[in-house]
This record gives structure tokens, sequence and C-alpha cells, in this order.
């Protein structure tokens, strides 16, 4: 499970402060996969980095004993001057991981995209950047309770998304998705349970489909 405790964010603006969350106190159970709604601006990604740690909330505390991933998403994560190959040697590197050779070969492999695996990503499409993060995440020989994915299941044509998703639910059969994704069939996909997040608030389902209706709604 996961804990918010009178969480907060917020941005300043020129007319104050801009509020994404306010005073939410919410438990977030973590026995299903979990598919994240809201129209855009919602605070959907906002969400996943502060349950990832790489954002903190304006106020409150996040409490979990669970081992969280760090947010997978296509805005984050990689260094764009480097190429693929270089950016899956660093991440090997900074995780500890010996052999940054076979690291690589197995991200290039996935990946698919040629030549360009020697090119900066910062010169990459949405997709081949999505090829690239998911080969990173499937090559790290890391078990996470809990793996937060922001939209990178979302580009590609349908046989990356299914080999993705193939590859995906074997590396991390006993891990938990919490997942940002505009496609409601990846959603579907992937989770069994959803978290709509609409006018500052959140609201869990128990089925996706529940979810997906209620947001249906609300938007």
């Amino acid at each position: 499970m996961i804990r918010l405790e009178n969480i907060s964010k917020w941005y300043p603006t020129k007319s104050g402060r801009h509020y994404i969350f306010k005073n939410i106190d919410f438990q977030i159970p973590m026995d299903k996969n979990i598919g994240v709604l809201g129209r855009n601006g919602a605070g959907k990604s906002t969400f996943i980095r502060m349950l990832g740690g790489s954002e903190y909330p304006s106020s409150g505390n996040i409490i979990s004993d669970l081992r969280i991933s760090w947010p997978l998403g296509l805005q984050g994560g990689i260094q764009g001057s480097m190429t693929g190959r270089e950016n899956a040697r660093f991440v090997a590197r900074i995780h500890g991981i010996k052999n940054t050779c076979q690291m690589e070969a197995k991200v290039e492999e996935f990946a698919e995209i040629g030549s360009y695996f020697d090119e900066p990503m910062k010169s990459y499409s949405s997709g081949m950047r999505s090829r690239v993060l998911l080969g990173i995440t499937i090559a790290l020989d890391f078990d996470f309770d809990v793996l937060l994915i922001d939209e990178i299941t979302a580009v590609g044509d349908a046989k990356f998304k299914n080999k993705a998703a193939t590859l995906l639910k074997k590396r991390f059969a006993s891990t938990r998705i919490v997942m940002v994704n505009h496609s409601i069939s990846q959603l579907k996909n992937f989770c069994s349970a959803g978290l709509v997040i609409h006018n500052g608030g959140l609201k869990y389902f128990e089925n996706i489909d529940d979810a997906i209706s209620y947001y249906g709604n609300a938007s």
C-alpha cells in the first residue's frame, strides 16, 4: 500500500499558487495493476513523479515500505546529447552493473532502431526514445514491488507494442504497475484497477472499466 498524507502540490504563478493536488489523504492499494486517468493537465505525470521520488509534494508525505521504481517516461530518464548506447551504458554504471557491454547488447536488440542507436537521443522520435527506455527497463536486473510507467508504451507500431507488453509482463510478472497512458486499450491490456485524477482529487476503482466510465463522464 502507498499512503498519501495530507499531500498538496502547487506551482507558483503570477496570480498565486496553482494547485495540482490539495490536502489529499489517500491510501492506494497495490494488490492490482492500476491505470491512471485524467484530462490533460490534471496532474497524471506529476502524480507518477511524486510516487517515484523524482519530484516532491509541496507539503505532506508519501509513505510506503514498497520498492518503487523511478518514473519511466518519455520526458525523463535520459540524457539527450548522449546516444542510445551511451545512455544504456550510463544507466548500467550508476546501478552497479559491471557488464555494460551485455546491457548495451540487450537494449540494442530490443530497440530495433539500427544505426540510430549510436546517434544522440535528442534526435530520436518519441517512438525510438520509447524503444530505448523500455529496453533499458527490461534489461535492468532489478526487482521492484511497483513499476511506474508514464506513456512509454503508448507509441510505436502494433508489433512493437505487443512485443513490449509481452516482455514487460514476463520480466515484471510479480511486480505491480502504476501506468499513465492516453491509450485506453493499453491501460486495459496492463491494468485491472483504475485511479482517476479529477479536480485535484483522486478516486480509486477496483475495476478499470468503472474507472474509464467515470473518467468519460467527468471529462
